[in-house]
């Protein structure tokens, strides 16, 4: 369905939207040349830059999402190996180029916007008000590696993104035609026969020579060859050291009295208030309000306008003796009050009462600022300590010992933070393993801030190059994979062969037979629950209902090679077809929409002509830069 979809997006329909969308981004110029862009940028984008160490954090996103989904390590250079970098960068070069172009034409979320959506996040607030506290949301970030003007970045591409789709998505629809041959795809079902080579329907190959094994080896050398190792010898100042520090009760009280007013909820009042010109039209306001006219109507007979205030404390209020007049009254009240401007009336509508915080409700977080504060006092004397004996030309451990910290020997560990098994070693950071990569052998760093508090100072003892595991380290594992291939090829063959005498003209049943292979049955295997048949691989299913009635084809299934048939092709039920279709085409909508869209980030590429250093990019994850004759690659502009 989805090559049905990208043939619309080349329709002529698709082509005259999209070529809108161009027409309209060419008025905005596409004149920004590189210049003032970062050293080791991996994407330029016209006046928007992507710098190794941002790629490298998308990348390892990805990565551990990856390791997540497999349940497996995965290293940067598996990652590349499978085109996983590239996928990143790619879709980095899109991103940037489409947020450029919704720059250039104007569509850029306000300040106030941006500072009203990062309010109503709730890692942001402050603990103990449950309002937006501005060191809660530095300290956040940096935890996460970004900084402020990062995050607000991108927080605003995001909600300019989502301004122009819902401009354009307003109203739009895909032909009822395509939910209808959605929904004739989706229902039908196929029989299907085939033939189950497996392992033990061919002999078995001999154990392998440590030749072959060495052949294997040097085949396979991309993915055995172990990455560089680093021994490290790290210093650490975290104020995880004193988390348990004794508090003062005399301070956890003054900081209290200093801030309750702050931390308490103040009362708020809804009222209305009309000016007047004198006392005697302020009486004559104040009655007419009295008898139940409606604030709105009396201001607007008078020629001017009512000002409404909803639920604001005493100090929002401008107008001070007004406001002091106001939170005077009872609901309902009307008032007439000498402002600081002149006469007014006062119409009292609502109260909400405050919330004065007590001091045994604030004392834990108060309490745990308190230690925060006094283990950073900790920490950055610790750390000045090492720095002051450092500097005079003590190294890392002597400068350590007269800190008062112990340093930990560490590795030997990988760029990517993996020991020897593969294993994530735990409590490195990547700030930390960047700044040892960027050390030689011998080499020690200065007292370096990882965020959150916590610095380092690192050393690398010793530098282990990449080099492929001895073979002996490994045998067992390449035996099983080189037997394992050559099994999976004996397979094949078998399949092939059954496959060839079945296209001319045997049956299924009768190969299988010869062939002492067994035959089995699937009908009604329908496209929509095919998936969850144990029986059934992607590549079976793939075959199965790529091909026509009557077609054989060989495919890889679940511990064996097929050798399969289409005995049949089903169409659905009509009345459920009609169903279908109807129930299908508001997602059907959604598709055709994101294929114009991804067609539209496709242009915004070009048109903002993305540049794109594949090399800075491996350099960033800590793979070697490809030579000039492998650096060019599809959909990757240089």
């Amino acid at each position: 369905m989805l090559s049905a979809l990208r043939d619309f997006a080349k329709s002529p329909v698709a082509i005259a939207l999209i070529g809108l969308l161009i027409v309209s981004f060419g008025f905005f110029g596409i004149r920004d040349v590189f210049r003032a862009h970062a050293k080791d940028a991996v994407v330029v984008a016209g006046s928007r830059t992507v710098t190794g160490a941002d790629y490298r954090r998308e990348f390892d996103m990805v990565r551990k999402r990856a390791e997540q989904e497999m349940g497996q390590p995965v290293t940067a250079e598996i990652a590349a190996a499978n085109g996983l970098d590239r996928q990143v960068l790619q879709g980095l070069a899109l991103r940037e180029g489409f947020s450029e172009l919704m720059r250039r034409m104007g569509i850029r979320p306000s300040d106030k916007q941006i500072a009203d959506e990062i309010g109503k996040i709730p890692a942001f607030a402050n603990p103990v008000s449950g309002q937006f506290d501005k060191t809660q949301y530095v300290q956040r970030l940096a935890q996460n590696e970004l900084t402020p003007q990062k995050f607000e970045g991108a927080l605003r591409d995001e909600m300019a993104e989502q301004q122009f789709v819902a401009a354009l998505m307003g109203g739009f629809q895909a032909p009822r035609a395509y939910a209808a041959l959605a929904a004739v795809y989706a229902l039908e079902s196929r029989d299907i026969s085939y033939l189950a080579v497996g392992p033990t329907d061919v002999p078995r190959p001999p154990a392998p020579t440590d030749d072959q094994l060495a052949a294997f080896m040097k085949e396979n050398a991309s993915r055995l060859t172990l990455p560089e190792f680093r021994v490290l010898t790290v210093v650490r100042f975290s104020p995880a050291q004193f988390a348990n520090l004794p508090v003062d009760e005399a301070e956890v009280r003054k900081r209290y009295d200093f801030r309750k007013d702050t931390l308490s909820t103040p009362e708020t009042r809804s009222l209305v208030q009309i000016p007047a010109k004198d006392a005697a039209a302020a009486q004559a306001i104040a009655a007419r309000l009295q008898k139940g006219e409606a604030p709105a109507a009396v201001a607007k007979s008078l020629g001017v306008d009512a000002i409404t205030y909803d639920n604001k404390p005493q100090s929002a209020i401008p107008d001070h003796k007004l406001a002091a007049a106001a939170f005077q009254l009872q609901p309902g009240q009307v008032s007439v009050v000498q402002g600081d401007i002149g006469p007014a009336v006062v119409k009292l509508n609502a109260v909400a009462p405050g919330k004065a915080v007590s001091f045994e409700e604030a004392r834990p977080a108060i309490e745990a600022e308190l230690r925060k504060d006094a283990a950073a006092d900790k920490v950055n004397a610790e750390s000045q300590a090492y720095d002051d004996a450092h500097t005079k030309g003590a190294n890392l451990a002597e400068a350590a010992q007269k800190a008062g910290v112990a340093p930990a020997t560490i590795g030997p560990v990988s760029r990517d933070g993996r020991d020897a098994q593969g294993q994530q070693v735990q409590g490195l950071s990547q700030k930390l393993l960047d700044t040892a990569y960027g050390l030689p052998a011998g080499g020690e760093s200065d007292v370096t801030d990882a965020g959150g508090g916590e610095y380092f100072a690192v050393r690398v003892d010793k530098i282990v190059p990449p080099a492929m595991p001895a073979l002996a380290t490994i045998k067992p594992q390449l035996v099983q994979a080189w037997t394992m291939r050559q099994l999976v090829a004996a397979m094949q063959a078998k399949a092939e062969t059954l496959a060839a005498q079945v296209r001319k003209g045997q049956s299924l049943e009768a190969v299988g037979a010869g062939a002492n292979v067994k035959l089995v049955h699937a009908p009604g295997v329908a496209r929509q629950t095919a998936q969850q048949n144990p029986l059934m691989s992607p590549d079976i299913l793939g075959d199965a209902f790529g091909g026509k009635l009557g077609d054989v084809f060989v495919a890889r299934g679940p511990n064996a090679i097929v050798v399969g048939k289409v005995d049949a092709i089903h169409p659905g039920d009509p009345a459920a077809l009609a169903r279908a279709a109807e129930q299908s085409r508001p997602q059907m909508s959604q598709t055709v929409f994101r294929e114009l869209g991804e067609a539209a980030e496709q242009a915004a590429r070009v048109k903002v002509k993305v540049k794109v250093d594949y090399n800075r990019a491996r350099e960033a994850i800590g793979l070697q830069p490809l030579t000039a004759s492998n650096t060019s690659q599809p959909g990757l502009a240089k």
